[in-house]
């Protein structure tokens, strides 16, 4: 099969295209033809070494890639629900194996498509983060209807998957922040925002608004901020760290003051560990999918330009997710 694998730790030169032996599925598994493989911050992690000394994580030479949407290609022993020829998506437990032309996965990671007409390019970039949002608004906060959210990184991969998910489980307003970069793309976007805003002037244009919920998948500054955005007894849902800062801390006494809920929302982390929360999540998002409500632009590279995808990821130059095509 064709694949790019990261050869060493480091700058986006040590992708590498690469043919490797077509994966056979094991019991339980699920091989699949992949026709799209999304391009997402966690790669670039993962290929920087920022994880490197945590235990389970990939490490070189391994193939990056953690989304993949495409065609079941074999079914192990003991699978059934899925055919040979479906269409699907799926996602990797560890992060690896979606830069290939073939990715095996668990078959409890494996969603099918088949009857919902999605583009397989959209299908790969939307539906995977949608389930993980369900996830992450059900279960790590449980959204209630009636309440506003207010979603950072308003246009981001993960971030763009919370408006439709929220809207379909009964939020009352939902805003998105961007940078002021961003707004005129803002202003364009078809996801059901409420309204988007200037990060950089959260007070101008909120004025004294709050919300039940606040997305974060930004971190830094902006994470101390929005301690004021919230109302009272607020839940702050931590999804991704962009601004890189890795050693901020938030002020415990303004958590204790203001009955705030803080939590943290590790994909990786919590659906192996809960895998049953995946069924309902997936029939939410495809549901999402369809209703409109995940539209997101979507850029696709050949799969050996790999090391421009994740070039043009960590230089700010994209307008929306990044995907390869074997």
């Amino acid at each position: 099969m064709k694949a790019v694998q990261a050869t060493a730790f480091g700058d986006p030169s040590v992708l590498t295209p690469v043919e490797l032996p077509d994966p056979a599925p094991g019991p339980g598994q699920v091989t699949i033809d992949v026709s799209h493989a999304t391009v997402g911050l966690i790669d670039v992690y993962l290929r920087q070494g920022l994880f490197k000394d945590r235990p389970g994580l990939a490490r070189p030479p391994y193939v990056p890639g953690l989304e993949v949407a495409g065609t079941v290609r074999a079914l192990g022993e003991g699978v059934d629900g899925l055919a040979v020829g479906e269409k699907v998506v799926a996602m990797a437990g560890d992060g690896t194996g979606g830069y290939a032309s073939v990715f095996r996965s668990d078959h409890r990671r494996v969603v099918s498509t088949e009857g919902h007409a999605l583009d397989p390019a959209l299908a790969a970039a939307a539906v995977p983060n949608a389930v993980m949002a369900h996830i992450a608004l059900t279960r790590a906060i449980s959204l209630a209807e009636g309440e506003r959210v207010l979603v950072h990184g308003a246009l981001g991969a993960f971030a763009a998957a919370f408006p439709g998910i929220a809207r379909q489980l009964g939020a009352a307003r939902i805003v998105g922040t961007v940078r002021a970069g961003r707004l005129a793309q803002a202003a364009a976007t078809p996801l059901p925002y409420d309204e988007i805003v200037d990060s950089g002037d959260l007070a101008g244009a909120l004025g004294d608004e709050k919300f039940d919920v606040v997305v974060d998948p930004v971190g830094g500054a902006l994470r101390t901020r929005s301690l004021d955005l919230l109302a009272p007894s607020g839940r702050l849902l931590l999804v991704g760290n962009a601004s890189g800062e890795w050693d901020h801390t938030l002020p415990s006494n303004a958590l204790w003051y203001g009955n705030t809920v803080v939590a943290g929302f590790n994909a990786g982390g919590y659906v192996p560990a809960h895998p049953e929360a995946v069924p309902e999540a997936a029939r939410a998002a495809l549901r999402a999918a369809s209703a409109g409500l995940l539209t997101t632009p979507v850029e696709v590279l050949p799969l050996a330009e790999a090391a421009r995808a994740h070039e043009k990821l960590e230089s700010h130059a994209t307008t929306g997710r990044l995907l390869l095509a074997p």
